[in-house]
């Protein structure tokens, strides 16, 4: 009875030492295990590109000693407010010019810390196969949102379709188009809508994540006439902390594994130029 005793207590004993084994390696945020050298962060995506891309890097970052946990919002309003209440440690949706609308708007301390990529506007066409080729009176359509008309009419002007007032940017309006030589019907419609009015007119301007979800769902077979270029782009998406955390260690490890060859591969085979690394 003794000896069966003691093999009974050695066999308990085993046990919750494998259970303590276990946990050490859960889920549960790292912050709660004492002794561990793993960190979490929270950080706030939109699902498509940004979570996609977030999951690709997370491996990374955790080689380094930094766990991510993923949390999806679909709006955009919700991520800026959550990082700012400190529910989340950084959050991976958005571009400078929102951002710095938003913080202002909401009287909101936020930073960006780099850029990650860049959904571009490009110029699409089912009936022409490049920029030149679009007729005199050629109706072309951009997004009806200010920030991207701005945008499209800018990259009109690159492409030199048309010239804008001087000084406007990309605040530009269809009222600060003072030269327009091919004399293009320009056209403002809802964003979204775009894809699905593509074949009704020469062209669109549209924004990268659109044109990505129409080709996949409504099978569009369009050319890409122009693009923006990712490189000092204003609109590339960025990692966004609290101001006064961009030091911090483990943003730093984020910063590099959402930065690596790795993820730009990723992106680069994935998404067809409708997303582009910025960095």
């Amino acid at each position: 009875m003794k000896h069966l005793s003691k093999v009974l207590f050695t066999s308990s004993l085993l046990s919750l030492l494998a259970v303590a084994g276990c946990n050490k390696k859960s889920d549960a945020p790292a912050e709660q295990q004492p002794g561990t050298a793993v960190r979490t962060l929270k950080v706030g995506v939109n699902p498509v590109p940004h979570g996609e891309i977030l999951r690709v890097a997370a491996p990374l970052a955790e080689r380094d000693g930094v766990r991510i946990e993923v949390i999806e919002f679909t709006d955009y309003v919700q991520p800026n407010i959550a990082l700012s209440d400190k529910q989340l440690d950084a959050n991976y949706f958005q571009h400078v010019p929102y951002l710095e609308r938003f913080s202002a708007d909401r009287k909101l301390s936020l930073a960006s810390v780099g850029a990650v990529h860049l959904e571009p506007l490009g110029v699409y066409s089912t009936k022409h196969a490049a920029i030149a080729a679009l007729p005199e009176g050629a109706k072309v359509t951009i997004p009806a949102d200010p920030t991207n008309a701005g945008r499209a009419l800018r990259l009109l002007e690159q492409q030199g379709l048309i010239q804008l007032r001087e000084g406007v940017g990309a605040s530009g309006t269809l009222k600060d188009v003072v030269g327009n030589p091919k004399k293009l019907d320009l056209r403002e419609i809802d964003a979204e809508q775009q894809p699905r009015t593509l074949q009704d007119v020469d062209a669109a301007i549209i924004n990268g994540n659109y044109f990505l979800e129409a080709k996949k769902n409504l099978q569009l077979d369009a050319k890409t006439l122009a693009q923006e270029s990712a490189q000092g782009n204003p609109y590339a998406n960025i990692l966004v902390v609290r101001k006064g955390d961009e030091g911090r260690p483990e943003i730093k490890t984020l910063l590099k594994a959402l930065q690596s060859t790795e993820v730009r591969r990723y992106i680069e085979s994935t998404y067809g130029g409708a997303v582009i690394p910025a960095f």
